[in-house]
């Protein structure tokens, strides 16, 4: 029996952490097999997607981004941000999904009858299995250099109309620093790219390539490979070159040096993360260490988040739920 949503104490088959495409496919799963289950959200709906680039297309065809045999449907072969974000309100619709949004998982503990205690900002639940779902772009890979805790800096790149006619640092090189290094000079900026490696990331979308490659050589776009952000101060920063330290105007820092999973929050959960970072779990069930508690999605890949995509993580949700029915 489920409690009323009222009370106290919330009672599931499954809790889901995290309302991503997987998170959605695993209730989609879950709702097929008549099992309970709700899916608790610390920020909205596909949150991560929400927070890509205003303008970002994916690297993958419509086709392949979709969950519970629903069509998305696009004008072009390779959907952008936007219509992501709508197709997966409309699977939710659809399916009517039992979501909680702006919700946050504080605590996840098996009591002694083998049950889950789930505690979030909001309320208490309690479930016979949990799902995390979370994907990794919730924690930012930091430079760890002075000054990246100025207001100047961020590591989530969304709307280039913000850094029109300023001077812009982009570091990174792989798809999210290339995209903004573009789109900002498009809208004006004066952009400089900081390249840790001597070229571009190797998996920079092949339509894109050429085009920062033309920018870069006829010096629309300066570029300092081999090189690193030494310090950023309020008005300039100052860059490591092989050449030596050279210092340049600056307004704004775009840090695209990639992100990974929350790992605090898994070894909270009691999940076991070796050396390499990468989660203990069974790969024919999705099952951790820990009984009754799965991982979905890009969360798998631990640091590697380069490993697992909407596309070849959507099989996550049937193979958990075919384990909790087994």
């Amino acid at each position: 029996m489920i409690a009323n949503k009222n009370n106290t104490t919330n009672q599931f088959d499954i809790v889901i952490i995290g309302a991503g495409p997987i998170g959605m496919a695993c209730a989609i799963e879950a709702q097929k097999a008549n099992l309970s289950y709700v899916i608790i959200e610390k920020g909205a709906l596909v949150n991560s997607l929400f927070n890509y680039p205003v303008f970002m297309t994916f690297f993958s065809t419509s086709q392949k981004l979709e969950i519970g045999g629903v069509p998305f449907v696009t004008i072009n072969p390779k959907p952008n941000r936007n219509e992501a974000v709508e197709y997966y309100r409309r699977v939710a619709e659809k399916f009517s999904l039992k979501i909680n949004l702006f919700e946050t998982v504080n605590r996840v503990v098996k009591d002694a009858d083998d049950v889950f205690e789930i505690t979030t900002s909001k309320a208490d639940y309690i479930a016979s299995n949990v799902v995390v779902a979370t994907g990794f772009y919730d924690v930012p890979l930091l430079m760890n250099v002075k000054g990246e805790n100025l207001p100047k800096v961020t590591h989530y790149y969304k709307d280039p109309h913000l850094y029109a006619f300023q001077n812009v640092v982009v570091v990174g090189a792989n798809n999210s620093g290339v995209d903004a290094a573009l789109e900002t000079y498009r809208k004006g900026a004066n952009v400089t790219m900081i390249i840790r490696s001597g070229e571009l990331g190797p998996n920079v979308k092949y339509w894109v390539r050429p085009d920062i490659q033309n920018r870069i050589n006829e010096g629309a776009i300066t570029a300092y490979f081999d090189s690193e952000l030494m310090e950023i101060k309020e008005n300039d920063v100052d860059i490591k070159t092989p050449e030596g330290i050279i210092t340049i105007p600056n307004d704004f820092v775009i840090a695209m040096t990639g992100y990974q999973p929350d790992f605090a929050m898994l070894r909270k959960f009691g999940i076991d993360l070796p050396d390499s970072l990468c989660p203990v779990y069974n790969e024919e069930t999705m099952e951790t260490n820990v009984k009754g508690l799965y991982l979905a999605g890009v969360v798998c890949g631990g640091l590697d988040t380069h490993k697992l995509f909407i596309e070849n993580s959507r099989v996550h949700a049937e193979m958990i739920v075919r384990d909790i029915l087994g």
